[in-house]
């Protein structure tokens, strides 16, 4: 069953009145490289207490890339990435654990585990990171899958789910240990466009009702003008930001060429065209 936050109407993002946020993510002078080849150089820039920050950007530009630094699967070249003043490339394992609590992650398949039930999918984490009684596991999970809409599917196997409802599973599962960051990367990727718009009222759902900060990585358009409070545009020429604000003053004002065809799904306009 969709959660019901998708029958809410959803507010202009940026219509609401401007908050104060302190940060609780930055990215500071951060380089990343494979194989000796650059792909993305000196960037900076902070993720908000309490937002959702779309990091997006043509192919090639590094989204990947950056997320997966700023998850700890992959260490920088040069520069740092704090989540909350802390740096998981540094880090100690006692201070690295604490670090990865502090975040939960939600992958683009969803990385359910095949032979496991639902319920026992989304309670790993807390077999991973805690001692709780098993009893209490299960009805922490249980309580996350309902946060989704999932409550009903908690014994059934990934395989016998839609690919929304892997999704869904996948972001109760980074909820396990009630993080304050979410990291979700292409969320949309590969659902109908009812079951993508059914996602993006979830994520919103959760920001508000949670006070969650989300860090999507997505190039889906409806997806971004709907969740995004700002947006991340890495651009492969450059190796580096191009562009951050809000979608639709990156769409309506920006001065770059490219973030305004990417924003506007408009092929670039060349000298000579005909309007």
């Amino acid at each position: 069953m969709p959660v019901a936050a998708s029958n809410l109407v959803q507010p202009d993002r940026e219509a609401a009145p401007p908050i104060a946020f302190d940060a609780v993510i930055r990215v500071e002078g951060f380089t990343a490289a494979y194989d000796g080849k650059t792909v993305l150089n000196d960037v900076d820039f902070d993720v908000r207490r309490g937002e959702v920050l779309v990091i997006a950007g043509g192919s090639g530009s590094g989204k990947s890339t950056l997320l997966k630094h700023m998850i700890g699967l992959s260490r920088p070249v040069a520069g740092r990435i704090l989540i909350e003043g802390g740096d998981l490339a540094t880090a100690s394992p006692h201070e690295r654990e604490r670090l990865l609590r502090l975040f939960g992650v939600s992958f683009q398949g969803g990385a359910l585990f095949g032979s496991m039930t639902v319920l026992e999918n989304v309670r790993l984490p807390m077999e991973e990171y805690t001692e709780l009684p098993s009893e209490l596991m299960d009805m922490t999970a249980l309580s996350k899958l309902r946060l989704v809409g999932l409550a009903d599917a908690a014994q059934k196997r990934p395989s016998e789910l839609s690919g929304g409802m892997i999704k869904r599973v996948a972001i109760a599962r980074a909820m396990a240990l009630d993080p304050g960051i979410i990291f979700l990367d292409e969320p949309s990727a590969g659902l109908d466009p009812i079951t993508s718009a059914e996602l993006d009222h979830l994520i919103l759902t959760l920001n508000r009702l949670l006070k969650t900060t989300f860090v999507v990585v997505t190039h889906e358009l409806p997806s971004i003008f709907t969740i995004a409070d700002r947006v991340v545009m890495l651009d492969a020429t450059i190796k580096q930001i191009v562009a951050l604000d809000t979608p639709r003053r990156l769409r309506d004002e920006s001065k770059n060429p490219w973030v305004r065809s990417f924003m506007t799904r408009q092929p670039p306009r060349h000298e000579g065209a005909s309007p």
